[in-house]
C-alpha cells in the first residue's frame, strides 16, 4: 500500500525536533477545517496519507476538497477511502456530494442506495438518497419530455403532409368532396371507394351523416407527455440498472446484485463471472446473512449444471472473514432456507464421491446439525 502513495522527505528536520507521525498531522488538519482554512487542512492530511493510508484520513481530506468545491479529487479520495474500508459511510456520504456536484445522478444514487442498507437508520443517508433520487427523476422526465414532444410533432407533420397528400381529391368527384376533420376521413376514404364502382360520391347529406356518428363516439384517452415522460424514465431506469460489471469490492458486488435482482438469470452469470478464489478478498468482512443465502442459492442453481465450480463456490465463501460468526447468527428462517437448498440441491443422486465428502464438510460449515451419510447415494 506505502508504494502508492508519496512520502514526504523529513531529512531536514533537526534532530531535536519530533519526526510528524500520521496521526498527529491528520488531528493538525482537523484544526485547519475548524478553522475554514481548507487548502492548509488539505496538505496536512496529504502528509498523513502519505505517512500511513487510513480510510479517515482520505474521507477528512474528501471533505475539505468539497469545501474548496473540487469534487473530482473528492469523489477520488471517497474510492480510495472505501478500497480500504467498504463499510464507511461518511465515505459513501462525501462520494454522494462529490457526485452530484459533477452531474453523476446515477452513481450518486448507486452510493446512497448502499449507503442507506448499511446504515438505514441515519437520517443525513436518507435525505442524501431522497434528494438524489428527486434530481435522477426530475432529469429523466425532463429528458423524456423532450424526446416526447419531438416525438409527437414529427408525428404532426407526418399527418399533415399525409393529409395533404393522400386526400386530395381527384377526378370527376372531386366538387361532391367537403372539407371535413381528420376523424371522419377514414369514412370518407370508405365512401368514395364506393362511389368508384358506380356510385354518385359522397353527398353533402352523407358528409353530415358521418360527422353526427363520428361525434356520438368518444374520442381515445389522449397520453398526456407527462404520462410518456413517466413510461420512458422507468424504461431508462430498467435498461442502466442492468449495466453490470465483475465487482470487485463487496459494495460493487451489492450494487450490482440488487440491481439484477429481479433477473435470477444474470444474476448466475455475474457470480460465474467471479473467480471463486476472490471471493474471500472481495467481501473481506463485509458479507451479510442476506447475500450468503442469495449466493448460496444462486450457486444452487449454477450446481445442476457446473458442480465443480459450484463446490469451489461454496469453499472459498466459507474462507471469508468471520464466516462461521454469521452462521452462528443466521436467523431462524435464513437457517430453514439453508436446510431447504441443502436437501433439495446438493444432496442429489448424481454427486460424485469427490463432491460428496466436499459436500459432507461443507454442509458441517454451513447447516447446523451437521450431515448423515443417508442423505447421500451415489451412481
Amino acid at each position: 500500500m506505502g508504494g502508492r502513495y508519496n512520502r514526504p522527505n523529513y531529512s531536514t528536520y533537526l534532530n531535536d525536533e519530533p519526526m510528524p507521525d500520521a496521526a498527529s498531522e491528520k488531528e493538525q488538519g482537523n484544526e485547519y477545517f475548524k478553522q475554514k482554512k481548507f487548502a492548509e487542512a488539505i496538505e496536512c492530511y496529504s502528509r498523513s496519507i502519505a505517512l500511513s493510508p487510513t480510510a479517515v484520513s482520505f474521507a477528512n481530506r474528501a471533505m475539505a476538497y468539497l469545501k474548496l468545491r473540487r469534487f473530482e479529487e473528492a469523489e477520488n479520495d471517497c474510492t480510495e477511502a472505501l478500497i480500504l474500508d467498504d463499510r464507511y459511510v461518511k465515505a459513501y456520504s462525501r462520494r454522494i456530494t462529490a457526485r452530484k456536484g459533477l452531474g453523476k445522478l446515477k452513481e450518486a444514487m448507486d452510493d446512497a442506495e448502499f449507503a442507506v442498507s448499511v446504515d438505514p437508520n441515519n437520517p443525513e443517508l436518507r435525505k442524501q438518497y431522497s434528494e438524489i433520487k428527486a434530481l435522477l427523476m426530475e432529469k429523466m422526465s425532463k429528458r423524456s419530455s423532450v424526446q416526447a414532444k419531438h416525438t409527437i410533432s414529427e408525428f404532426d407533420k407526418a399527418g399533415d403532409r399525409k393529409d395533404i397528400t393522400s386526400h386530395t381529391p381527384t377526378g370527376p368527384h372531386k366538387d361532391s368532396f367537403m372539407e371535413v376533420d381528420s376523424p371522419v376521413r377514414a369514412g370518407i376514404k370508405e365512401f368514395a371507394g364506393g362511389a368508384s364502382k358506380g356510385g354518385s360520391g359522397v353527398s353533402l347529406k352523407d358528409n353530415n351523416m358521418l360527422q353526427s356518428r363520428d361525434a356520438k363516439q368518444k374520442p381515445a384517452p389522449e397520453i398526456s407527455v407527462q404520462d410518456l415522460a413517466s413510461r420512458a424514465a422507468s424504461r431508462y431506469m430498467s435498461s442502466t440498472v442492468k449495466s453490470v460489471k465483475t465487482p470487485k469490492t463487496a459494495y460493487d458486488f451489492e450494487v450490482s446484485w440488487r440491481a439484477i435482482s429481479d433477473d435470477p438469470a444474470q444474476q448466475i452469470q455475474l457470480l460465474k463471472s467471479i473467480p471463486p478464489e476472490s471471493l474471500p478478498e472481495i467481501f473481506k468482512n463485509a458479507l451479510s446473512s442476506a447475500f450468503l443465502i442469495d449466493i448460496v442459492k444462486c450457486t444452487a442453481s449454477i450446481y445442476r449444471d457446473d458442480a465443480v465450480l459450484a463446490v469451489n463456490i461454496l469453499e472459498n465463501l466459507a474462507k471469508v472473514s468471520r464466516f462461521d460468526l454469521i452462521i452462528m447468527c443466521l436467523s431462524p428462517m435464513h437457517k430453514s432456507e439453508l436446510r431447504k437448498v441443502w436437501g433439495q440441491t446438493f444432496l442429489v443422486e448424481n454427486a460424485s464421491r469427490d463432491q460428496v465428502e466436499a459436500l459432507k464438510l461443507l454442509q458441517a460449515k454451513y447447516v447446523q446439525g451437521g450431515w448423515h451419510d443417508d442423505m447421500f447415494t451415489f451412481r
